[in-house]
């Protein structure tokens, strides 16, 4: 039976199953695919090419040939193909939320959002297109200047995660584009066809063929020639630790300038001033989008002992009241997990929690609906001993650990070598700076459990990952200083 939805896609030429290569659209080399599934209904949306390094080889050289021309081009025609790529994306936000839970899985609430903050942050870089400005230092030396410019870096590697397969590549092509690079994009092979939609943009943007490349496949083959390759100047990577820390150690050979997002094992703090109802709701919104599936993800909650027991209350009955589904269904607040593998590492950590004491508020155990479908989940009396204290569980489970002060709950919070984000609950001013500056995160939230924007720099620090994203500081990552000393003068 067809599917209506995937049809449309289809005919409306925002679902693509080849390889971008150069301006063409083109299959692996060896025809080689694999099929791409609906994680709430394990139907099979189609395929994309499974290709390897000789397919990313040639979107490589294809960057590079076409970076002399796109990095000449005038700061505002660059900006003018960005705000028509921003407007795309809006006048199509429905059709592209929707392709984006079919082969994700979360609401189709919060896939619409993601589709619009990614097309803020194109709006954001092609703003500032026109502001890569350089300066003059002044000379130490009679009759000469100093000039300092900021330049492209050259063909950058994208390597982007399923978990936000559509703003996170917004957050990679956008600055590079607006600083007149070229880009090969390597996609999750779990949700290509947001990954492939760039193309598509780009296309119907107006921009030149071969400035936006889209690679899926073998992660390995592909990421290996990413990194090899000299051609690849900048490569921008979100993802694993783990494969982060291997891509960092690949492009040591051939000296790129690196950017990494990686893991998170964000604390959420809440002491006994704070706003018991904010505190519950800006639990259930950090904790639970995307079926809690986020790299910022508050993973350990910690509270504050008076008011253990009502938070613990309020929060339980608020997570217990949370609509599971498919996605595409109207009211549905959490989907299901992104696969099998994903299914196992929640239960993993359920079991060991249970296992060194936690009691299960609400719960624990695989949904009726079946699948990868996970009940949302809290668990009191939370120790530091479970295996949940100490990795990202990337599911739908809230531990809540008990603290008694304020030093106490730094020190919990700061006890990983995760440093992305921590979000801290209370109406002390005076706390406020304290804790925010104590804690060892690049980001903080301070009565708010929603932190990302556009307009600010999205990083970490430790583990986490090298770099920022977004802001003034976004484009950064994506041009190089050149001095010039004009003598003779």
């Amino acid at each position: 039976m067809s599917n209506p939805l995937l049809e449309q896609l289809k005919a409306a030429g925002w679902l693509r199953q080849k390889n971008a290569i150069g301006g063409v659209w083109r299959d692996a080399d060896d025809g080689a695919t694999c099929e791409v599934t609906d994680p709430a209904t394990g139907e099979v949306l189609g395929t994309v090419p499974w290709s390897g390094a000789a397919e990313t080889r040639q979107a490589i050289e294809a960057a590079h040939a076409a970076f002399a021309g796109w990095s000449a081009a005038l700061a505002a025609d660059r900006a003018a193909a960005l705000h028509r790529m921003a407007a795309l994306i809006r006048e199509n936000v429905d059709l592209i939320a929707a392709m984006l839970t079919l082969e994700q899985g979360k609401p189709l609430s919060e896939a619409r959002g993601e589709v619009l903050l990614g097309a803020s942050y194109v709006q954001w870089f092609a703003e500032e297109a026109r502001r890569i400005n350089g300066t003059v230092v002044p000379s130490p030396w009679q009759g000469s200047r100093i000039l300092v410019t900021r330049e492209p870096v050259g063909v950058v590697a994208a390597i982007s995660p399923w978990n936000f397969p559509f703003s996170m590549l917004s957050r990679k092509i956008a600055p590079a584009l607006a600083a007149g690079c070229t880009v090969v994009v390597k996609p999750s092979e779990l949700t290509p066809y947001c990954g492939l939609l760039w193309a598509v943009l780009a296309e119907r943007a107006g921009i030149a063929a071969g400035v936006v490349n889209i690679v899926t496949g073998d992660a390995v083959a592909i990421g290996g020639e990413l990194t090899a390759n000299p051609l690849a100047r900048k490569l921008t990577f979100t993802g694993s630790t783990r494969v982060g820390k291997l891509l960092y150690q690949q492009s040591g050979a051939t000296m790129k300038k690196l950017s990494m997002e990686l893991g998170g094992n964000a604390p959420f703090l809440v002491f006994d001033d704070a706003d018991l109802d904010e505190a519950v709701a800006g639990a259930i919104a950090a904790k639970f989008r995307n079926t809690g599936q986020t790299c910022i993800c508050a993973n350990r909650l910690y509270i504050q002992d008076g008011i253990y027991e009502a938070f613990a209350e309020r929060f339980g009955a608020r997570v217990q009241a949370l609509r599971v589904g498919n996605g595409l269904d109207a009211h549905v607040e959490q989907g299901p997990l992104i696969n099998t593998a994903a299914m196992q590492k929640v239960e993993a950590h359920v079991a060991d929690a249970i296992a060194k004491g936690g009691r299960v508020l609400t719960g624990g155990r695989p949904h009726a609906l079946g699948g990868t479908f996970y009940e949302p989940t809290v668990i009191r009396d939370a120790n530091p001993d479970m295996i949940i204290a100490r990795e990202e569980t990337f599911g739908p489970v809230a531990p809540l650990f008990r603290f008694t002060d304020e030093q106490a709950a730094i020190e919990a919070a700061n006890a990983t070598e995760f440093g992305l984000a921590a979000y801290v609950y209370t109406r002390d001013l005076a706390r406020t700076f304290r804790v925010a500056q104590a804690l060892d995160v690049g980001m903080v939230g301070i009565n708010q459990g929603i932190i990302t924007s556009e307009v600010a720099p999205f990083g970490g620090v430790k583990d986490s990952g090298i770099g920022r994203e977004g802001a003034t500081s976004g484009i950064e990552e994506f041009v190089q200083y050149k001095y010039v000393s004009l003598g003779g003068l």
